[in-house]
């Protein structure tokens, strides 16, 4: 009689319940490397991305300073960063050489990543 309701049937054990914290800081620790595997692979889109529109804006202003396509080399370059989600941040011409260009465009980050930056030069073929 003089149990309680609490202890008949099983004893009281200090570790009972421990498997369910544990699998939660599992389960914490799991979300926590997607967010940053997920974080890692948007910065290396936008790193590429901006590469790409870099590459490109480059070989625009290139042809436009040796006459190949018509206008001025840095808004050709400003037009194609544009088209490619980039901004154009630096331009350059004739700098590293007779015909050539240097471009640094920028990719805005999302959420928490910074900008992306990208630069390239190009010129005729050597």
């Amino acid at each position: 009689m003089g149990r309680t309701a609490r202890t008949v049937g099983r004893p009281h054990d200090p570790e009972r319940g421990a498997g369910t914290l544990l699998m939660a800081g599992l389960a914490l620790l799991a979300l926590l490397l997607i967010a940053s595997a997920a974080l890692l692979l948007q910065a290396a889109a936008a790193a590429s991305k901006a590469a790409t529109a870099a590459d490109l804006a480059a070989l625009a202003a290139a042809d436009a300073v040796r006459g190949i396509t018509p206008g001025d080399p840095c808004s050709a370059a400003g037009e194609v960063a544009d088209r490619h989600g980039a901004a154009l941040q630096e331009c350059s011409v004739g700098e590293t050489g007779p015909g050539t260009a240097v471009v640094r465009v920028s990719v805005s980050g999302r959420g928490l990543l910074p900008d992306a930056v990208g630069r390239a030069r190009a010129g005729p073929p050597p």
